[in-house]
């Protein structure tokens, strides 16, 4: 099945103790776009300038990944972030931010692309994400991103944009602020009071926590659980840009690949998400999700299996 995400295709400029590279891949549909590619077809609506070209068309084309989506403005340039990490490498110092034609986003759902089951909301403004929505009213499924400046200073549209999700996925922090509840449980549950049926809480390097309630599936019994997975332990973090974007494109692309939703699908979906965040800090930008093999995901699944005992923990 086939899932259409909006979002920011970009480029990244990202110094890290491992070394700089300059303008390389990024944005969240793009990272989000790779790393669902290994499970199901991907559709991609977003806006670049005159330098995204054919090298950049080349790592989509790749992966098999639909850009029809991606409107080209002539003249422009396309959004450009560069940031810094230190130390544990957990939190970005943002250097700059030109948004360039993202400024003006607006958009475009393409005729080819309104049969699309599975729809993803990366983290763009809340008014364009539920128009998006709307736009899209027979999507088997839509989740959503969002982040703290959506929260703090557009609450009100961002509320609007929750209440037509299925599922939210968000780091730990964020939900904090969008709840006010420090504890995570009852954040999740005042979250969810907000209108999604479920939601997926990430703890970077710690992975990540699944909050379910009655809505959550057809038929879900009352008493589901919410369950965690842990993240991976890896030898060398590189570059952490985009973890996030890669987390949710292998969980959601996983769920999409399934022909229904159960908790244990929804649980196994957390575990592949986590096996596509720890291939994308290996290298800088997108090089390392560039590259991946479904048989290393496999394999890697696989070792998550075995040091988390998953056959038990998914029933």
């Amino acid at each position: 099945m086939s899932i259409l995400v909006v979002g920011s295709v970009a480029f990244d400029t990202i110094e890290t103790p491992h070394g700089k590279r300059e303008r390389c891949l990024g944005g969240a549909a793009t990272h989000f776009a790779l790393a669902a590619s290994f499970f199901t077809d991907v559709r991609v609506i977003g806006v670049v300038g005159d330098d995204f070209g054919v090298t950049e068309e080349a790592v989509f084309a790749k992966r098999g990944i639909d850009i029809t989506g991606i409107e080209h403005i002539p003249g422009g340039k396309s959004f450009h972030w560069k940031g810094s990490y230190e130390g544990a490498l957990n939190e970005a110092k943002t250097l700059a931010t030109d948004l360039n034609v993202f400024a003006d986003f607006s958009p475009k759902i393409p005729e080819a692309y309104r049969d699309s089951e599975y729809l993803f909301l990366a983290n763009i403004d809340p008014v364009l994400q539920a128009r998006v929505r709307t736009g899209m009213p027979d999507v088997r499924m839509v989740a959503g991103d969002t982040m703290n400046y959506w929260i703090a200073d557009h609450r009100e549209n961002l509320l609007k944009t929750l209440a037509m999700l299925d599922t939210l996925i968000i780091n730990d922090g964020e939900a904090r602020m969008l709840s006010g509840e420090h504890n995570l449980v009852k954040a999740a549950q005042a979250v969810m009071n907000l209108g999604p049926k479920s939601l997926v809480i990430k703890h970077g390097e710690y992975g990540a926590t699944a909050f379910f309630c009655e809505r959550s599936f057809a038929g879900a019994p009352k008493d589901v659980k919410p369950f965690r997975a842990p993240a991976l332990p890896i030898e060398e973090v590189v570059d952490p840009t985009g973890a996030g974007d890669s987390f949710a494109g292998g969980f959601y692309g996983y769920l999409a690949s399934q022909k229904e939703l159960t908790p244990a699908v929804f649980r196994t979906a957390l575990f592949y998400g986590g096996v596509m965040g720890s291939f994308c800090v290996e290298k800088f930008g997108t090089e390392r999700l560039q590259n991946t093999t479904r048989e290393e995901i496999e394999e890697r699944f696989e070792l998550f299996r075995e040091i988390s005992h998953l056959d038990f923990q998914i029933q």
